[in-house]
């Protein structure tokens, strides 16, 4: 984890609540994709966390949804402006137990994390599926990117409104995979582990009081014992998670 001071270099929507900003950054602290900023707001006494969705030497990217005033706030971030932010926090996803045709699901805001996991695993020469839920076609971001990747993309809307009507396990329940990673919310997730085949990881989205395991305010239930969210994960293997 490394605490430094990050320029804008970009700050701009890609739908009407979701959002992406670019910034400027020492990155040697990121060594897996699903790992996660966590940002301080002026004003406000909790940092926000927020998943990683790309990096590079000098740049983080990450995308997030307008859903309070944390992240109404960061919509008033231009570029140029500095926000101060923990970089590197949390425990990724383990490619290696990928095997050769992995299957990526991303819900809503769980999506971004996906990206930078489906370029490392085609980075690997993994033949990647990655199945993207919405609730309406007016929500959709990141598609033509991630086919730009070379990925194999299909998206489902719960209104039918684009792509398969439904939810991703409507078009997982479909495609064969040798191992499964996802982000998404709890319903997602439960809906995911009645219909998945194979072993997997789940990333989850929780709310975080430190973000790097201190306060202990964001513990999941395992057969280990508790772990966690933020700094044992906030992947976890399929087997050892109590639903």
């Amino acid at each position: 984890m490394k605490q430094q001071f990050c320029e804008i270099l970009e700050n701009k929507p890609l739908t009407d609540l979701v959002w992406r900003m670019i910034l400027k950054a020492d990155t040697s602290a990121i060594t897996a994709p699903g790992q996660f900023v966590n940002l301080k707001l002026a004003g406000l006494y909790l940092r926000r966390p927020i998943s990683i969705c790309d990096w590079d030497d000098t740049t983080i990217t990450i995308i997030y949804k307008v859903v309070g005033e944390g992240t109404e706030q960061m919509t008033k971030l231009r570029t140029g402006d500095e926000v101060d932010a923990l970089i590197g926090l949390g425990n990724g996803y383990d490619m290696e137990k990928a095997g050769e045709n992995p299957l990526l699901l991303g819900g809503g805001v769980g999506v971004p994390p996906m990206y930078g996991l489906a370029k490392g695993l085609i980075a690997r020469g993994k033949k990647v599926k990655v199945i993207l839920g919405f609730n309406t076609k007016e929500e959709i971001f990141y598609e033509e990117e991630f086919k730009a990747l070379g990925a194999e993309v299909f998206v489902t809307t719960a209104d039918g409104s684009y792509g398969t009507k439904g939810f991703v396990t409507d078009v997982m329940k479909q495609e064969t995979y040798s191992y499964f990673f996802t982000c998404g919310p709890m319903p997602m997730f439960k809906a995911i582990e009645a219909a998945a085949v194979t072993s997997g990881q789940y990333s989850f989205e929780e709310r975080m009081g430190c973000g790097f395991g201190a306060c202990m305010g964001c513990t999941c239930k395992t057969k280990y014992g508790n772990k966690r969210i933020c700094k044992d994960g906030p992947v976890l293997e399929r087997e050892e998670i109590v639903w």
